[in-house]
């Protein structure tokens, strides 16, 4: 059984390539999340973070936008993006405390991303939670 935490290493994935103009990958979700064995209720939790994101993403990016620091929103790469993007929207419209947002978006940067990325997430993202 899928545990959350590799639920939300799937939405990251998902989140990717919707970041990488797959705009249609919503519709092959189900099957992404199969593939990754991904079912019932994480597939659900899952769905929800990935539909969560993308219908507040304009609320989601202004908020990390507003808390980088000498960065181009446009020049974060795409998994760092992607990740920045899930925790804000958990830190901004979850119920879950913002540490435990935060140390998931870390450990899923650290399997993506790259040796700085860790470091940079929790800085947007705390600074994010710090707002809320």
């Amino acid at each position: 059984m899928a545990t959350r935490h590799q639920a939300r290493m799937a939405v990251v994935s998902l989140l990717y390539a919707y970041d990488l103009g797959n705009q249609t990958i919503a519709d092959f979700s189900d099957e992404i999340l199969e593939e990754k064995k991904i079912r019932n209720k994480q597939r659900d939790f899952a769905l929800d973070l990935f539909k969560g994101v993308t219908e507040h993403l304009a609320q989601v990016d202004e908020a990390i936008v507003k808390h980088l620091k000498d960065w181009d929103f446009d020049r974060l790469g795409s998994i760092e993006r992607a990740t920045l993007r899930l925790g804000a929207y958990e830190i901004m419209f979850g119920e879950l405390d913002s540490a435990v947002i935060i140390n998931e978006a870390i450990e899923v940067a650290k399997a993506f991303g790259s040796e700085q990325s860790p470091k940079f997430i929790n800085g947007v993202l705390d600074a994010i939670s710090r707002d809320k």
